[in-house]
């Protein structure tokens, strides 16, 4: 390989010198049909996770391109997905340098960046001018000069402006080199937050018509019971998925380095095994509730697969790139193989109760009954009063952008039309929104009208009329105040936007439901 030829050069300069020369020359490789010389094409291993097909489990952690500059560069190595940033919502130049250290014999890189970025607007520049179409993550963060107690408002003004780009969203609160960031992992601070950011998901859902879900990016110095309240907060606020875990402040595994005893957070090798144990409690919290996302220490593809093994759906990979280069990503995917054939190509699936948009995981019991489940027409009855034809689906970035669809439609496992072929994902949402006519008087059938013919989709700047119907609101008593939910409990995000989330979720559940057909990038 290239990389193993160029590598002592790399390590003669300073750490990000290296860092960028190697991302240039990435770039200028890839503009020349030359990238062929890093890696080679990588076999599919397809995943399903958060509703979103990833080509294979491996997938490049932020950090790396903070500005989405490399973002064809890196795509083209074989990664599953991408994640760029973090970005924030102003440019700022991060810490003083020298900033980046590599320690070889162990393995091990800490840094003290401090989110160096051009700010949210050159990102989205910059993914505008790409051509890549894969699975796109977007990590945001908060400006080092702005207060926390206004920091919702910086993690606000980023998902606004990278909702339309973005496959997924990291909300990044497990930096140790941003002071006090990670005060946000504590249950109150971080319910206040997540409970701001779903609430913005969910609107601009509605105003888009397509669901960009939500990840939560944590650290791995948590005690167990800050690993269990994060999990309670991240379930009760409908959370997507979650990242585990950022860069460490231990010095375990290079205590034996002098040098390695500055301020920083500690990634690559010394880290795997407390990136490991985080994931293994939080799996345990959330019973599958919610996918994991395994990253910190994959530097062999035996570590890639310890993350899966642990409770990961996926995996990222950053730090070992820096010293085993682009051929620990092949190494990754095909150690993860195994593991997809014992295991399956989904995660475990979660079940969902339509009406409050509660996810409640399943046991191999109900698991095993579903798939015996037979569609019962008179207990499944399609809506009969969906005004317009929804939408097509249709994918930007790998996200499903979603067609309004009634919330009392029932969500079978396995749909087939009458030949007793399954259904697509298109055929599925449409029939799940084309009217059901009453029969005529003499008893023939009815047909659809006309204008029940799929439209086609609205430009963004008119989807928020007419790619998504807002839903009825719940019928609330009349003793009842206000805003208040109809059993007196607290208003969850779910009730007060519940079709999208609905209708989003029920989609997941059939993407989720078994192998299917593998969706290209066009």
């Amino acid at each position: 390989m290239l990389y193993s030829l160029i590598r002592p050069l790399l390590f003669r300069l300073d750490a990000e010198k290296a860092h960028n020369l190697t991302l240039s020359t990435l770039r200028f490789l890839n503009d020349y049909g030359l990238d062929t010389l890093l890696t080679k094409p990588i076999p599919d291993q397809p995943v399903e996770v958060m509703g979103l097909t990833f080509p294979n489990p491996v997938g490049l952690a932020a950090g790396l391109d903070k500005n989405g500059d490399y973002l064809d560069a890196l795509a083209a190595l074989g990664f599953g997905f991408v994640e760029i940033g973090t970005i924030t919502p102003l440019p700022q130049p991060g810490n003083p340098k020298p900033r980046l250290f590599r320690y070889p014999d162990a393995e091990a890189v800490i840094n003290r960046m401090g989110f160096n970025n051009d700010g949210v607007d050159t990102l989205v520049d910059n993914i505008k001018r790409s051509r890549f179409q894969g699975v796109l993550g977007i990590n945001i963060g908060k400006n080092a000069l702005t207060p926390m107690e206004r920091a919702v408002d910086d993690y606000l003004t980023c998902l606004n402006k990278v909702y339309l780009y973005a496959s997924y969203v990291t909300i990044n609160i497990s930096s140790p080199n941003t002071k006090n960031l990670r005060d946000l992992q504590s249950s109150a601070a971080l319910s206040e937050l997540l409970g701001r950011l779903k609430m913005r998901q969910l609107e601009l859902a509605q105003q888009h018509g397509r669901y960009v879900p939500l990840v939560v990016k944590i650290a791995p110095d948590l005690e167990d019971e800050a690993i269990e309240d994060i999990a309670k907060v991240l379930m009760a606020k409908e959370i997507d998925g979650v990242i585990a875990t950022n860069t460490t402040l231990s010095r375990d595994g290079v205590l034996h380095i002098p040098e390695a005893a500055q301020d920083g957070g500690l990634s690559g090798a010394p880290l795997k095994g407390r990136s490991s144990r985080v994931i293994r409690k939080l799996a345990e919290a959330l019973d599958g509730a919610i996918p994991i996302i395994g990253a910190g220490g994959i530097t062999r593809g035996g570590d890639a697969w310890e993350k899966l093994n642990a409770g990961a759906s996926l995996v990222q990979l950053y730090s070992g790139l820096v010293f085993r280069g682009p051929e620990l990503i092949e190494e990754a995917v095909n150690a993860c193989r195994p593991y997809f054939i014992m295991h399956g190509s989904t995660p475990r699936r979660a079940k969902l109760d339509i009406q409050t948009s509660t996810l409640q995981p399943e046991s191999p019991k109900d698991s095993a009954a579903l798939e015996m489940e037979q569609v019962n027409p008179e207990q499944s009855p399609v809506a009969a009063d969906t005004a317009a034809a929804p939408a097509p689906v249709s994918d930007t970035h790998g996200v499903i952008q979603l067609a309004p669809t009634p919330p009392d439609v029932p969500v079978v496992d396995t749909p087939v039309n009458a030949e007793g072929k399954e259904l697509s994902i298109t055929q599925l949402l449409a029939a799940a929104a084309t009217p059901v006519m009453p029969p005529h008087p003499d008893g023939t059938p009815s047909q659809p009208a006309a204008s029940a013919k799929p439209a086609a989709m609205p430009p963004p700047a008119t989807a928020a009329a007419a790619a998504v119907a807002p839903a009825a609101a719940p019928a609330v008593p009349a003793s009842a105040p206000a805003g208040a939910p109809a059993d007196g409990g607290e208003v969850s995000p779910s009730q007060e936007v519940p079709n999208i989330i609905a209708t989003s979720k029920a989609t997941n559940a059939y993407l989720s439901s078994g192998p299917r057909k593998k969706r290209r990038p066009s």
